[in-house]
């Protein structure tokens, strides 16, 4: 796992709880800003899935040689 993976979780993670404060506090603009960093989160979490799998396609093609 690797740097990008674990921030863009955390982002989902903090952007779903802002989501959900701003429904219970009747926030609209808090919850725009949720959903907001779950899909910033999102797409950095899948930036470093995608940057694990070509490390690891790298490797196993090194290792083949």
């Amino acid at each position: 796992m690797n740097k990008d993976q674990v921030e863009g979780r955390f982002d989902e993670a903090k952007g779903k709880l802002k989501e959900v404060t701003g429904k219970v506090i009747g926030s609209e603009k808090l919850e725009a800003e949720g959903v907001v960093d779950q899909a910033s989160g999102k797409v950095q979490k899948t930036y470093g899935d995608t940057k694990e799998t070509a490390k690891d396609a790298i490797k196993s093609g090194a290792d083949k040689l």
